[in-house]
């Protein structure tokens, strides 16, 4: 897919689940956890163990899905998932080189940004989408706060978005949210994969009815 199809994708999706893992062997069970119930959009960050050979990997296996790199903070990290086939990229920061490379291989970029500052400027250089971040420290309060001068854009929220608050998220005017997709056992501390399938399916819903 080219680059404005895959970002219309992701604003229609409305939902991007973020893979952050201490071990590579449970990435690939996350990913078909996340998958199976419906979601359809998911990044694998950069400083989860085996990233890259994980990202190509789940582009082989979901070819109907989206499979984007997430915490790609310089032009290094961008170059790297991208050969590794990334379809989009994710960044904490605001960082306009990363823009500039990733749309050279026609790669959308979802922008960090807090400041309205920095929401400017990831928009004056491309940002396919603004990615509001950490959202979850200032609440939603701070993004009406924002898109008060700045309503021309459009906004995802990241960083402390969980099941409890995700309606209040979208009924606040975010287009979109990002949330941390890996749930582990509270007793055993290891990975729940049908904690994975229930949270997938509450932030699934939340879409569909917001």
């Amino acid at each position: 897919m080219e680059r404005k199809e895959i970002v219309s994708v992701i604003k229609k999706e409305k939902v991007v689940a973020i893979l952050r893992a201490k071990a590579q062997k449970d990435v690939e069970s996350v990913v078909e956890a996340v998958f199976s119930v419906g979601l359809n959009v998911l990044e694998i960050t950069s400083n989860t163990p085996g990233y890259l050979e994980e990202i190509s990997k789940a582009r082989k296996v979901y070819s109907n899905k989206l499979v984007g790199a997430g915490t790609v903070i310089n032009v290094k990290i961008a170059e790297e998932v991208i050969k590794a086939g990334a379809q989009f990229i994710v960044t904490p920061n605001t960082n306009a080189d990363v823009i500039k490379y990733a749309h050279k291989y026609d790669v959308p970029v979802l922008v960090g940004a807090l400041t309205p500052t920095e929401v400017c400027v990831a928009a004056e250089n491309g940002a396919d989408v603004i990615k509001l971040f950490p959202a979850g420290n200032l609440d939603t309060p701070y993004l009406k706060a924002v898109q008060a001068p700045l309503d021309s854009l459009e906004y995802f929220a990241v960083g402390g978005i969980n099941t409890k608050n995700v309606d209040k998220w979208f009924k606040s005017g975010a287009s979109g949210v990002g949330y941390g997709c890996v749930v582990n056992n509270p007793d055993t501390g290891r990975i729940d994969l049908e904690a994975i399938k229930e949270t997938a399916k509450k932030f699934l819903s939340a879409a569909q009815n917001n």
